[in-house]
Order: C-alpha cells, then structure tokens, then sequence
C-alpha cells in the first residue's frame, strides 16, 4: 500500500511511537493526578515532559500554557468558545477548515456574534491588508489557518500577528498542517492562541493535540470536570493547564506524542518538510506535463507544506479515489476536504478535487507510481 493522505493523518508513525505506547499500556497506564501510587505520578510525568517538548518546539511563554486536548477541533472549539462573547465581531477567511468555519458561523447563524470571512488571492494566499481593512471597532478576535488543508499554501501569520497586537485583537491560529513541519513562534509572531493536532505533523498518535494559550487570552473553560490536584473548589480551578482541562486524559495517546515530537525534534521539522516538498514537486512536475490534470492554487516551495490539490476534468476526484484505492492500493483524499468555502474560491465545488499529502516515509518510487496510475486512469476513460 502506498499512503499519500498525511493532511488527514500520518501513517505510518515512527517505529519509537508504537513502542512506547505498548510497553506504557502494558506496565505503566495510571491515571495522572487521582492517587499519589507511582503508577499515577508516572503518568503525570509523563504530560509534564509533553508540555515542556511543545513549549521548546513552538517557544511558549512556558509549558503549562500548553492544555492537552483530544484534536485539534477540540483545541479550536476551545479556544473560539472560550473567549468570544456576545456581540463580538470575528475575522476568519475562506481557507479555514470546517473546525474553524463551522463554530463561527453556527455563533453568528444564533445572532451571537458578527463574522467576516475574509476572501483569497488566485494563488490561495491571504493578503494581510484585507486582514487589516476587516477590523472593526467591536472586533474580538482574528482566527487564521496557517495553510490550507486544500491547497497546503502558507498564510502569512506573523504579519497578521502583528497586526492583531497592533489593534489588541486576539489572534488564533490552526496550525493543524504546519506543527511539525513549519517553524512557529509564538512569541515572535504575536500568537495568543495557537491550536494543532498531534496525529498529523507531530507524528503521533490519533486522540491527541493541544492549545497554547498566552497571557493575552482569557478563556472560559471548554469542559469541566476532576482535575485531580484540587478536589474540594466547587467550580474549575484556574490554575493552568487545569483550568481548561477536565477529566481523565490521554495519557497514552500523550506517551506517543512525546515520542512523536521527539521525532520530529531529532530529524528536524525543516528537513521533514523539504522532503514533503520534494515529493511535491515531483508531482507538479508531472501535472505539467498531463493535460487532464491541473494544479489548483498556486505552488511556491518556499510559501508551501507538502499537500497540493489536483482537478481533473475527465472523471470526479470520488471516482478517482476509489480507483486509486481498489486497483492501486493508493490512499489519497479526495473531495472537499472539510473546507467547502475554499472549493467555492477555486471553482472545485461541490465534486473537490485530489488530494495528495505525502510523509516522511514515503519515497519518490511513491510518487512515480501515483503518476503513472493517474495518467493510466483519465487515459482509459478519455477512451470510453
């Protein structure tokens, strides 16, 4: 099987994940905070050195700011529902993923909150002006993808950034195609919340991410619950991370996230990416050359991660998929990729088009082979 659909989830998982979740189920798996046993305090430790690995990967202002979620929607509801009120005027743009659009748009569908949704240039690319021209006195808080799922163009955050801190806007970034494999900065690019996957770029396991949460936010709790340290308060506790998370955690799911980060710490999210990048390239090169194919969007390496969206004017990208996956044993993704109102930019809605999403594992035999199937595909049904 060849495994070209990263943006939904890495596969497979570096061999050092699988390991320590194994021997962690079988010897270690206490839950974290609830008795002062070994087992429990193991456990506790064991989100600890997660933190401190996310907090040196995206330099956080330290490491309890970093809440351990379940995804990254979770992280994204948290943070959306968790500071905007009533009345409240927010930012986003055309790209976002539905994490994103959907709970703003169900917030302004109630009257709750005033949306704009801020639109894109023909490359896929969001201009920081447009950005700017947005703001309006009631203005809460900017909500911005780092790249697009569909298109995997980079956005530029720290521009915006700076143009949120210049208003005193809140700025929230969905780093859920970039943690692992785009540097970020959260101070230096004026992040007040960034939220991110574990299971994609961070290489772990699915059931994990996380929220960083700066100084600048203030956040209802998302979920309420034992937090284990403090029993007796009658409302959440506010200390951080406690504060924004309750119950019982995936302490498991955390055990291969460290490994996974640990990963991509050792080889580096620069050379991950560059290598993402050259397998891209590979299949624009081809795409060039194949007139049933054509790249949407725009592909720049030095404003791109490893995702590109293929439109094929012969067959649906559905029908494509399957064919892929039955006759080739190739996983790509195909459809509207949860982001409806970016196929409505670039004409690719409702069919979508194919995604391709290489890892860190695949190869450039890969992604001959997927070229190869793809001309052979719109080949043969050119001729019926």
């Amino acid at each position: 099987m060849i495994y070209l659909d990263n943006a939904a989830t890495s596969f497979p998982k570096p061999e050092s994940v699988y390991r320590a979740m194994d021997e962690y189920a079988r010897t270690s798996l206490g839950n974290p905070g609830r008795s002062g046993h070994k087992l429990a305090v193991g456990s506790e430790r064991v989100l600890d050195e997660v933190r401190h690995l996310l907090n040196q990967l995206f330099h956080g202002e330290a490491p309890e700011r970093f809440i351990l979620t379940f995804n990254c929607t979770d992280s994204l509801n948290m943070a959306i529902k968790g500071t905007v009120s009533e009345g409240d005027h927010v930012i986003t743009t055309v790209l976002e993923h539905n994490s994103v659009s959907r709970p703003l748009v169900a917030l302004q569908r109630a009257g709750r909150i005033e949306l704009t949704q801020v639109p894109c240039t023909a490359e896929g690319v969001i201009d920081p002006d447009a950005i700017r021209q947005a703001i309006r006195p009631n203005t809460k808080l900017i909500a911005l993808t780092h790249a697009s799922n569909v298109l995997g163009t980079v956005q530029p955050i720290a521009e915006v950034g700076r143009i949120a801190r210049e208003h005193d806007l809140l700025f929230l970034v969905d780093a859920a195609q970039t943690a692992g494999v785009v540097p970020i900065d959260v101070q230096a690019m004026c992040i007040d919340l960034l939220a991110f996957p574990g299971h994609k770029s961070l290489l772990g396991p699915t059931g994990t991410g996380g929220l960083y949460v700066g100084p600048r936010a203030r956040l209802r709790p998302w979920r309420e619950g034992g937090t284990g340290g403090d029993s007796s308060s009658p409302t959440q506790p506010t200390e951080l991370p406690y504060y924004l998370e309750g119950g019982t955690p995936n302490v498991l799911g955390a055990v291969g996230l460290r490994e996974g980060i640990r990963f991509v710490l050792e080889r580096g999210p620069d050379t991950i990416r560059n290598h993402e990048l050259d397998l891209i390239q590979q299949v624009v090169a081809w795409a060039e050359q194949d007139a049933n194919f054509r790249i949407v969007g725009s592909f720049d390496r030095t404003r791109h991660v490893g995702t590109i969206s293929l439109a094929c004017d012969v067959l649906p990208a559905a029908e494509i998929g399957q064919i892929l996956d039955e006759a080739f044993d190739i996983c790509i993704r195909p459809g509207l990729h949860c982001a409806p109102y970016a196929h409505r930019a670039f004409d690719t809605f409702p069919d979508g088009t194919v995604r391709i999403s290489p890892g860190p594992f695949n190869t450039a035999e890969d992604i001959e082979q997927l070229c190869q199937a793809l001309s052979q595909i719109a080949r043969e049904a050119v001729q019926l």
